[in-house]
């Protein structure tokens, strides 16, 4: 088996453009593509996250799976993010526009998150490790 060379996550979004800002402003960087039908964040040379209208997924996977329009707003992934400093992160995502889910907390795992929510129920954890 081969090594995999790059990960790309993709979000599933209502209004691509409004995610686009969201995200922007919560990651503190430009989008590395942004075209019609496909918004990407470069988070590191081997990561990046994207974003899909749920439009335009819908007419891949339809009908064999059911249709992401009906799960917006419903946690469908976590975007675990290892920051600094998780009290500047976790007060910043709020300005951008995130939901609190959790404030801070040392977890089992051995790490300080909080979890926010972006606009179209996708959770963000913001994680600090001790």
């Amino acid at each position: 088996m081969e090594n995999i060379h790059h990960c790309l996550f993709i979000v599933y979004a209502a209004d691509q453009e409004k995610s686009k800002s969201f995200y922007a402003d919560l990651l503190k960087m430009k989008p590395s593509l942004h075209v019609p039908g496909m918004t990407e964040f470069t988070l590191s040379p081997t990561c990046k996250i994207g974003i899909m209208p749920e439009a335009g997924i819908s007419k891949i996977l339809l009908p064999h799976t059911k249709n992401p329009v009906d799960g917006n707003g419903i946690p469908r992934c976590e975007i675990y993010l290892t920051i600094d400093d998780v009290d500047t992160w976790f007060t910043h995502a709020l300005q951008c526009g995130a939901i609190e889910i959790s404030k801070p907390v040392v977890r089992d795992w051995g790490h300080r998150v909080a979890y926010v929510q972006d606009q179209d129920g996708h959770i963000i954890a913001l994680a600090q490790i001790l």
